[in-house]
């Protein structure tokens, strides 16, 4: 039965306003509503939405979705750039007790059709840009019928509670199913996303940080301010105009960030933020310094994961600083294990994969469609390769499938990038090993560049970088380099650096 709009708040959340457990998160939207009415929600484009209002939309979706044939246990795609409609259409996915299931818009329409083909929607969520195929749409650019109720609807619980897809570095894209219900519980809490926070959302919500601090964080009465696409300037901006106190980030941003004209970092006033989390890649160590210095080392927060939960360090900045470069310790209850190719063991300070064993068990948070798990036994790991100090703090070399075999010696292309990244006037880097017929692979870097620094000529490339390449060993240097201006990496922080060595093959 449903619930009484005025005593939606009094069943679904507790007297200070957190969820109660259990609570589906379809009516947690709607119980924030009727407790914090008027109070901003979603801030996007210069425009607040209040709870009251993203409830009623988010209602209006879902009877909109019910009268396309949605039904508790479907799934439903979303696929658009981020906005309001993005949220709401997650929440009235699980008013319907249906699983949201978000999905990149920057596909192309070939990797677009293999992840629907995977996911088999009910219902895609998009706009008239979104290659459907013969798959239904929501266009959600068009008007709904105006008579649709907006009315909180009964509460129903979505299991499995969201569906996300990567494909990452390289190979075809796969999904990753939670097989959580959307009750909320200790997996929908986040310490450093704390309840009616003041959250700056930079990064796409189809990845699952900004998923988790964009939407799934409405849940506990939260104020979220949402970027279309994160720009440096525009961060610094809203961080001071909205006195923000949380924010999700990656090693990009900070860089574009920590990058930009002196004149303008000195003046930018970040003493509102409690936590800045940060994740997804490797951080240069110059750019973790200068937020460390800018916002304090109890601040900033970096964690080593992934959306399948399989295991995960964190790091705060006091210790980050006790040891550089590390992304941190298992937490408790987990054990990091690095093992050789025929998975042994290796000792302290050796390189080899990383995996994890975790307190309860392996393959609990997740399953795969359209690939296989890497369990070996107890163990669970993504392929990334790292070792451990003295102190079990994690260190990673990089992806082993981004590995490049040079001469017979492995060459881990995030320490490359993060030295030419020193480089004044480069933003970020990207490195990949292209065919040689005499060493295997010779390395080739494509950087980019700030908007105002000159393109350098193909003949000066590597004098160009040669500060950075003072850094490295010279079988670790680039033989050769290209500059753009375009983004290297997405705004998730992810760089395909299998499809750069693609592209640059099939050129040559």
């Amino acid at each position: 039965m449903s619930q009484r709009p005025d005593s939606l708040e009094e069943v679904w959340l507790d007297k200070s306003g957190i969820p109660c457990a259990g609570a589906p998160m379809g009516i947690l939207l709607s119980a924030q509503a009727a407790r914090k009415h008027d109070a901003p929600a979603f801030t996007f484009g210069g425009q607040t939405l209040t709870y009251a209002e993203m409830d009623a939309a988010a209602n209006r979706l879902a009877r909109a979705f019910m009268l396309r044939g949605v039904k508790q246990g479907d799934c439903v795609v979303m696929s658009m750039p981020n906005r309001p409609e993005y949220v709401q259409a997650a929440y009235a996915a699980w008013k319907l007790g249906a699983t949201p299931c978000p999905i990149s818009h920057r596909l192309t329409t070939n990797e677009f059709a293999d992840v629907i083909g995977l996911a088999q929607p009910a219902l895609i969520v998009g706009t008239s840009a979104t290659p459907t195929g013969s798959w239904p749409l929501l266009d959600i650019d068009c008007p709904l019928d105006s008579a649709i109720d907006d009315c909180p609807l009964p509460p129903v619980v979505s299991s499995p509670g969201k569906i996300l897809a990567s494909g990452g570095s390289t190979g075809r894209p796969k999904l990753i199913v939670d097989p959580r219900n959307s009750g909320w519980g200790p997996d929908k809490t986040n310490t450093y996303r704390p309840p009616f926070s003041t959250i700056l959302s930079a990064g796409p919500l189809y990845h699952s940080a900004p998923f988790a601090f964009a939407i799934v964080a409405l849940a506990e009465g939260s104020h979220v301010v949402c970027m279309e696409r994160f720009e440096a300037e525009e961060w610094l901006r809203l961080a001071e105009l909205h006195r923000t106190t949380v924010a999700a980030m990656v090693p990009t941003m900070m860089s574009r960030i920590a990058r930009l004209d002196p004149s303008i970092t000195a003046i930018a006033d970040l003493s509102s933020f409690k936590f800045i989390m940060h994740s997804s890649a490797p951080c240069p160590q110059d750019v973790k310094r200068w937020w460390l210095e800018k916002v304090g080392a109890d601040v900033i927060w970096e964690v080593y994961g992934s959306t399948e939960r399989l295991g995960s360090t964190l790091i705060n900045g006091t210790e980050w600083l006790e040891h550089p470069g590390s992304v941190g310790r298992a937490l408790p209850g987990d054990t990091i294990v690095i093992v050789d190719p025929e998975g042994m063991p290796l000792a302290t300070g050796e390189i080899g994969e990383i995996l994890f064993r975790r307190a309860v068990g392996v393959g609990t948070s997740y399953r795969y469609i359209g690939s296989e798990t890497r369990i070996r036994g107890d163990l669970d790991g993504l392929g990334d390769m790292g070792w451990l100090d003295a102190d079990d703090y994690l260190y990673i070399a990089d992806r082993r499938t981004d590995m490049i075999l040079v001469g017979g010696i492995n060459v881990w292309p995030a320490e490359v990038e993060a030295a030419l990244e020193r480089v004044q006037g480069v933003l970020c880097a990207a490195v990949i090993g292209l065919p040689d017929a005499d060493i295997g692979n010779r390395i080739h870097a494509v950087v980019e560049l700030s908007d105002c620094v000159p393109m350098p000529a193909p003949t000066d490339a590597l004098s160009f970088l040669a500060p950075g390449l003072e850094l490295l060993a010279p079988f670790k240097r680039p033989r050769s380099a290209e500059f753009t201006y375009e983004r290297v990496r997405d705004d998730a922080g992810k760089v395909r650096r299998a499809a750069l060595r693609a592209e640059r093959t099939d050129q040559a």
